[in-house]
């Protein structure tokens, strides 16, 4: 029997989430409805419901709470991990947390615009304000080495900057050589790529896709927006966008695996554990190996591309000749490009080296916000050999820093080398792995993944 604050505690608990809950629908809807001139209104609103949520959380009723059921079991992983999250929480005063929400909300809007046009300079002193309020969370929430690392820790808990140098050093220098001797190779013609697609069709096949895939569409949804990503506000509400572009059909199709796999790591949690921190991930790497194995290690298949190629045909006029091999080298051709997010698998790590070297530098303080675009500029030509031509293919193209995200990119990395790990023990336990893909059967992968990483949540 569950004692009366086990219960007091959970009610709380499960209030806090609510408020979270109702502050990422308002932040989902200003990414994806929210007509602009709504902005100035809703920073206040999301503002709010931040510090309402963070007050809540830390207040000496809930410590109370916490306390006395550590004392009844100490080792519940509930209690665990709620205590971490309390006292961090804690080390930040409300006032605090508030600017920090209207600060995101009112940069997130600043840069939708200086993407548009693409122009730093509009850019800038917003991106000033979220680099000195990551410092100022940083020494609030406290580190030993690195200001960087206490922002980082949010993500990925217990990891540093001083481990992640050396193996992205490592990554980079030898994925660099990778790709140089690719690029020497002769790539083979892809013609049929060179035209409109429409963009409808995109989004019907995409839509397709992610239902096979196991996305239950009547616990989700998927929208468009400038930015793809993937929230939830309950397992049974999981929303994803995607982003559609008229000259390549698969930066709609891959951005949408990719949040579907996110999407279904948030329908896979337990039910037992709904409106409690158990229903979330423990890092966001595990979380991006979710997303990166079915958009990378399914979604770049010959197997896959069994299942797919037909699906596609049906979705575009002229495309009868085009054998599923074909499709197969065109979502694999290896070149070094502008976008993270349209990037194949070789260089992607590249870009992520590249944003985690500039952010570690922005917090230090060893680089200034108006050098951003020349330094970004620079590490593309270092790491990449492309020359960057504006800031919106540049410095601008990721919204993280907007939301102010610090700390977040190395965790797509960490995802990718965590993904092909949990593929090859996927492999090892169904034998018929990629039998079922070739014919489009993707459930007995998801519940391999059901049962060893999604029910576990946090």
């Amino acid at each position: 029997m569950i004692s009366d604050a086990k219960t007091a505690f959970l009610e709380k608990m499960g209030e806090v989430l609510d408020l979270q809950a109702a502050g990422a629908l308002l932040a989902w809807d200003q990414e994806v409805y929210m007509p602009p001139k709504g902005a100035e209104a809703r920073g206040k609103q999301l503002a709010t419901l931040a510090a309402l949520a963070h007050r809540l959380f830390v207040s000496d009723e809930m410590g109370a709470l916490l306390g006395a059921l550590e004392n009844e079991d100490a080792n519940d992983a509930l209690l665990r991990e709620t205590r971490h999250d309390f006292d961090q929480a804690r080390k930040l005063p409300e006032s605090f947390v508030a600017r920090f929400a209207e600060a995101q909300s009112r940069a997130y809007h600043i840069w939708v615009k200086a993407r548009e046009t693409s122009d730093f300079s509009l850019f800038q002193p917003a991106l000033e304000t979220m680099v000195a309020l990551n410092r100022e969370k940083a020494d609030l929430l406290g580190y030993a080495a690195s200001p960087y690392d206490a922002l980082l820790d949010e993500y990925e808990r217990g990891m540093t900057a001083g481990v992640l140098s050396p193996l992205f050093g490592d990554l980079a220098a030898k994925l660099s050589v990778l790709v140089a001797a690719l690029g020497d190779k002769a790539h083979p013609e892809i013609p049929w790529l060179d035209r409109e697609w429409d963009v409808e069709a995109q989004w019907r096949l995409t839509l397709r896709v992610v239902e096979d895939l196991g996305f239950d569409l009547e616990a989700g949804r998927q929208d468009r927006s400038v930015h793809p990503f993937t929230t939830n506000f309950d397992l049974h509400d999981v929303r994803i966008t995607t982003r559609l572009n008229p000259r390549d059909p698969f930066s709609a199709l891959m951005g949408s695996i990719h949040e579907c796999g996110h999407a279904l790591y948030e329908q896979g949690f337990l039910e037992s554990d709904r409106r409690t921190l158990l229903a979330q991930a423990p890092s966001l790497g595990i979380h991006e190996s979710q997303s990166r194995l079915w958009e990378n290690v399914v979604g770049r298949s010959e197997a896959f591309w069994n299942y797919c190629a037909p699906l596609f045909k049906r979705h575009f006029d002229g495309m009868d000749a085009i054998a599923p091999e074909a499709f197969y080298h065109a979502v694999n051709r290896v070149a070094p490009s502008l976008i993270r997010v349209e990037a194949d698998e070789c260089t992607y790590n590249l870009h992520i080296v590249l944003r985690f070297e500039l952010e570690r530098a922005l917090i230090e303080g060893t680089l200034a916000v108006s050098d951003v675009p020349e330094a970004w500029n620079e590490k593309m030509r270092a790491y990449l050999g492309v020359q960057v031509p504006d800031d919106a293919h540049g410095c601008l193209q990721d919204i993280h820093w907007a939301h102010g995200c610090f700390g977040y990119f190395p965790t797509y990395a960490l995802g990718n080398l965590v993904s092909v790990q949990l593929a090859e023990a996927a492999e090892r336990a169904l034998p018929g792995l990629w039998d079922d893909i070739r014919a489009g059967r993707f459930g007995a992968l998801l519940g391999w993944l059901r049962e060893n990483v999604h029910r576990h949540g946090r």
